[in-house]
């Protein structure tokens, strides 16, 4: 029986796409981007390699240190934040860097090391979850800068809304490492193979056409903070056959509705009158792959409008805005109770 599984597994090894393939292909010829998404991925297969050795390595646990947006850092944020903010220079085609782990934007100033990117990154989102072995993970956005190459960067290159976004994606750290990207053309999915070391093509993913299962994502615990029609929402699936599935990690909660069906939700509340998700890494890069996998993304009612998280124009690095993501059957659900409420 394990000779036909390995059999099957060395010709699956053989006849897949790589993502190396793939990003030189699916650049057309961008040298500067395939760079950088090598660097990406590189970076992604390093932080996968800390998080598996974490337990026999003593690498759980707090650096006894908070980051730029108030959370607690784990030991994992800063070696994640490391690996990346290191592969992301060294790539050669970056100018300008912000993470959530770092207060102030990384401007590369040497004119020879540097390129027409800039990169917001979460480098280990759901690192909260990490000591008791959830799926955690990196999320990422891409910008191409507008200020002259000749000059350093500045905040202005990235401050933009997510509609100039030209890639994004997040690599998750669970029973399987994955990896999956957009550029504004599809969404495509790769596993990491340990044993060759290399990420191989899954599929392109699509919402279901029929919305997919019925799945409401979300921290009910905020419930009684959040805008009526949200009330309203919820109960309404508790009280129509959804399941309620919630990780607490946004990679691993919008993986799922990605492959699964369902809606995502984080919204502002009493307390975040613009939420908790990071809008340049986590809101862009998710509503970008939402919305390229056929889904929609919306802010739900936020700054007396009803809108598109792409439209949203961060003020600062880490500006945050609330999060309604998932299949086009229940976002516009949704969405259509606080077109209700704003009429009553």
């Amino acid at each position: 029986m394990s000779t036909y599984a390995d059999a099957g597994m060395l010709k699956n090894r053989l006849s897949s796409l790589t993502l190396t393939q793939f990003i030189v292909e699916d650049t057309n010829g961008d040298q500067q981007l395939a760079l950088l998404m090598n660097a990406v991925q590189h970076a992604c297969k390093v932080c996968a390699n800390a998080i598996r050795k974490a337990g026999p390595c003593d690498l759980y646990g707090l650096a006894g240190e908070v980051n730029s947006t108030g959370d607690d850092v784990k030991k994992l944020d800063l070696i994640a934040n490391t690996v990346w903010v290191d592969s992301l220079k060294q790539s050669g085609v970056c100018c300008l860097l912000v993470s959530e782990e770092e207060e102030d934007p990384i401007i590369i100033t040497d004119v020879n090391k540097r390129g027409p990117f800039c990169v917001a990154f979460d480098p280990l989102d759901g690192s909260s979850n990490i000591d008791c072995n959830v799926s955690v993970g990196s999320i990422f956005s891409v910008y191409r800068r507008l200020s002259p190459s000749t000059e350093n960067a500045t905040v202005k290159d990235i401050l933009r809304p997510g509609t100039e976004c030209i890639a994004a994606g997040y690599s998750m750290f669970g029973a399987a490492t994955e990896l999956v990207i957009t550029y504004g053309q599809g969404v495509y999915r790769f596993a990491l193979d340990r044993a060759i070391g290399e990420f191989l093509f899954v599929e392109q993913v699509r919402f279901p056409q029929d919305g997919g299962k019925k799945i409401y994502s979300c921290n009910e615990g905020n419930l009684n903070s959040w805008d009526q029609p949200i009330k309203d929402y919820v109960h309404s699936c508790k009280n129509t056959g959804y399941a309620a599935r919630y990780v607490g990690s946004m990679v691993s909660d919008v993986h799922r509705t990605l492959l699964y069906g369902g809606i995502f939700i984080y919204p502002a509340d009493k307390k975040n009158a613009k939420g908790k998700l990071r809008v340049l890494y986590e809101g862009f890069p998710m509503a970008m792959i939402t919305e390229q996998a056929g889904g929609v993304a919306s802010t739900g009612m936020f700054l007396g409008k009803i809108g598109r998280i792409q439209d949203v124009v961060p003020e600062h690095i880490h500006d945050r805005c609330p999060i309604i993501m998932g299949g086009e059957r229940d976002v516009k659900a949704l969405l259509e109770m606080y077109e209700k409420h704003c009429k009553a």
